[in-house]
């Protein structure tokens, strides 16, 4: 839908039942955020905060929270902006059917940024960064962020829109040692684009100048974290997805700013200037912790006459980014897969919080003539899905044949991992690299940004049938307090609390020493954890506990594993210890309190009253 504003796109949500105004005050430390968690959890409207104490401008949520709603407001867009990127990969198809594509083409031509003049909306008004709706969502942030953000920078070597990067990166607004309106904090990589940026403006000693936009049409937020093909600019996509062109004009300070944007703040990010940032409540389920990330000094605060601030409210998935990632699948899930030669699909599990566990399937072609299919072709897929951009944080890869089963689901946890069990070569499947580079948030590493990966490769025929049931038979050491079936061949292991990785390399020893001379034939996985029952009662408990509480250097083991020519194998099940560490951050926990107060919006009355 050609939204000229975010404010067009409440409007037509509210007229056809998709938005809900929340009249009552509401408090943006926790409040605004609980609210937000209760209503997303309950797959209900967008939500329209009309009156955010302390802060003058109204406020809104929620917009991505289905995909049914995603859809709704770019179904005129939606198609032609699939085809546009299925295009990218195989451009040869518009010169073999110009007639077919035609709309299409016109769809990319309309979609080039457009630069306007300085008498824009957003030139309405400025404001401080304290008249900002201070949005906490989680009891231990360390203070408001912008969490639905769209970060610009342009490279300093190429300027120009059609070089710059647009991203989604979290901002902290305040707090820590922050100076009052006039400093705020980024966490990005710097891998990322604008980490890019700055590492050029670095190495000529100049300052990297960013512009921060908040609202405009949707389809701006969605092209900032869109994982666009190569070449493919994000402010193109915008245009095209939102049927209006990027309109956008450089201040007298040579900023960029969206001319259809609700807020723009522009600031400086000068070369070794950083402070602590966070702690911040993220998509892993955790706290990031606080860390010395990049100072930007903020120069201007732009806002439009009717302003709305937009927000989200990130934890453990599914949360709204999980609704993201439905629709970003939706257009452009061919893409990666034409960007990997035999990969078919991959999954970047939500339910493990994203990076920490990819599901994929490869071809499996170089050995059709052997006795025995094994994994070779999948492992050079595997090399290049982690050595792919975002997939690249990954920690946990599963691969399999899609030979074997044409119709496996990588989206169907269960299913996806009773096919690895059946198959799995214990002696042979499994392939470690030490000492490398994992996702920032992810605190299952000895240190920030640092840990292990492991590709777990699956070709060939079934080689044990799964227990479905724990036999009657098996049994743990006295040390292991309960177990419980999680699905077919994988247990969870109630096991003492950690305390260091000598005293665990002890006790996973004395399972080892009792299991041993068990008949575990139908057993693929033991997940050791701090609560069976929880790990247990749903698939999406077992990869967020499994994936996010280990490293797999450090915590995977086996029943009776050796090492032969530096290869790393065991003979029985491989074992988990997917036990809270010392060392990790500590996970969400919502206030009970507020989570009370909260419950008046749902009394007869209140704005909520009706929504279940």
């Amino acid at each position: 839908m050609g939204y000229h504003s975010l404010r067009d796109c409440v409007n037509d949500l509210e007229r056809n039942g998709h938005l809900v105004r929340i009249k009552e005050e509401v408090d943006p430390y926790l409040e605004a955020a609980a609210i937000h968690h209760r209503v997303y959890e309950q797959q209900g409207p967008a939500l329209y905060f009309e009156n955010i104490k302390g802060s003058k401008f109204p406020a809104v949520s929620n917009l991505f929270g289905t995909l049914e709603r995603s859809k709704f407001m770019f179904r005129d867009t939606l198609e032609k902006l699939k085809v546009l990127v299925d295009l990218k990969g195989d451009p040869m198809r518009a010169l073999k059917a110009p007639f077919k594509y035609l709309d299409v083409s016109l769809t990319a031509l309309s979609a080039l940024p457009m630069k306007t003049s300085r008498n824009s909306p957003i030139n309405y008004g400025r404001a401080k960064i304290s008249d900002i709706p201070p949005i906490v969502n989680w009891p231990m942030d360390g203070g408001p962020f912008v969490t639905m953000p769209q970060v610009y920078t342009e490279d300093i070597a190429k300027p120009g829109i059609m070089n710059a990067n647009l991203g989604m990166y979290r901002i902290q607004l305040s707090g820590n040692e922050y100076i009052t309106d006039k400093e705020i904090g980024l966490h990005y990589q710097l891998h990322r684009g604008i980490g890019v940026h700055q590492t050029k403006a670095n190495a000529l000693g100049k300052p990297l100048k960013v512009s921060i936009f908040v609202g405009g049409p949707p389809s701006h937020p969605l092209a900032a974290v869109m994982p666009l093909p190569e070449g493919l600019s994000e402010m193109t996509f915008a245009g095209a997805l939102g049927n209006r062109r990027f309109r956008y004009f450089y201040d007298e300070e040579g900023f960029c700013i969206s001319a259809d944007a609700d807020f723009v703040i522009t600031g400086t990010v000068y070369p070794q200037e950083n402070k602590p940032e966070g702690p911040f409540g993220d998509h892993l389920g955790y706290y990031s912790l606080t860390h010395p990330f990049p100072l930007m000094k903020v120069h201007q605060v732009y806002h439009k006459k009717d302003a709305i601030w937009s927000f989200t409210v990130v934890g453990r998935p599914p949360q709204e980014d999980t609704s993201f990632g439905a629709l970003i699948h939706e257009i452009t899930g061919a893409a990666i897969p034409q960007e990997v030669p035999g990969l078919h699909a991959v999954n970047a599990v939500d339910a493990a919080g994203v990076h920490p566990l990819l599901f994929a399937l490869g071809s499996e072609r170089y050995t059709p003539y052997l006795k025995e299919r094994k994994p070779q072709e999948i492992l050079t897929i595997a090399n290049h899905v982690l050595g792919k951009n975002q997939l690249s944080l990954a920690k946990y890869l599963f691969i399999c044949a899609k030979e074997d089963n044409p119709e496996l689901d990588i989206h169907d946890i269960p299913a996806f991992m009773q096919h690895v069990l059946e198959r799995i070569d214990f002696t042979r499947d499994l392939h470690f690299y030490t000492k490398t580079t994992i996702d920032t948030l992810d605190y299952s590493g000895t240190d920030i940004n640092a840990g292990s990966k492991v590709a777990i490769a699956i070709a060939g025929e079934v080689k044990r049938t799964l227990w479905n049931e724990v036999p009657a038979s098996f049994s743990v050491p006295n040390l292991y307090s309960a177990f419980k079936m999680v699905m077919p061949g994988i247990i969870a292991i109630q096991a003492p609390a950690f305390t260091d990785y000598k005293k665990a390399e002890e006790e996973t020893q004395i399972l080892n020493d009792y299991l041993k001379t068990q008949d575990l034939g139908g057993l693929g996985l033991i997940i050791l954890c701090d609560d069976a029952e929880f790990t247990a009662k749903t698939p999406n408990n077992f990869v967020w506990v499994s994936f996010t509480r280990s490293n797999p250097s450090h915590d995977i083991y086996g029943i009776n594993s050796y090492i032969e020519h530096k290869h790393w194998a065991c003979k029985g099940p491989i074992v988990i210890d997917a036990r809270i560490k010392p060392h990790h951050a500590p996970p969400l926990i919502q206030n009970p309190e507020v989570e009370k107060k909260i419950d008046r919006l749902w009394d007869k009355g209140g704005s909520l009253y009706g929504i279940s």
